[in-house]
């Protein structure tokens, strides 16, 4: 069983991703991977830097990049959320696994994506079909909850 939980600190070292939910013109954007039938929140794994594999970039340059790869986003405001983790037996050893929860507010984007995300929506309402049906939603809730959205 997967267990969400949210945080609003953490020691940097420990986050590994970064989620931003975006709006733009107060409706969601998601998006959908070439290879899946199903739609997700962008975000995506913190980087090494190529210089040093021992550096990382910083958690809000995860989330700008992410969300310029996924959505194609070239002027937003975004702002942290809070942190959030996720336990589930068949990852990460079970161990809990920590991300940054961003929203994003997209003012502008490219004409075409470049990257492995097929296709943008641009909706008032929710996915049927998610991604991480188990995580993505209770981030949602979440964000709802502390007045994002």
């Amino acid at each position: 069983m997967t267990e969400v939980r949210f945080y609003d600190s953490i020691d940097d070292e420990l986050l590994k991703f970064a989620v931003i939910i975006s709006k733009t013109k107060n409706k969601y954007v998601f998006c959908k991977h070439k290879d899946r039938d199903t739609w997700e929140i962008p975000g995506g794994h913190r980087e090494h830097l190529p210089k040093d594999g021992n550096n990382r970039e910083n958690i809000m340059d995860t989330a700008k990049r992410e969300l310029y790869e996924e959505t194609g986003a070239t002027e937003f405001d975004i702002k942290p959320i809070c942190v959030y983790s996720v336990l589930k037996p068949d990852n990460f050893d079970g161990k809990e696994s920590f991300g940054m929860l961003y929203f994003a507010d997209i003012k502008c984007f490219e004409t075409e994506l470049h990257s492995e995300i097929e296709k943008i929506a641009i909706t008032d309402e929710l996915p049927e079909k998610w991604t991480y049906p188990d995580i993505q939603p209770y981030l949602i809730k979440e964000a709802k909850r502390r007045g994002f959205l």
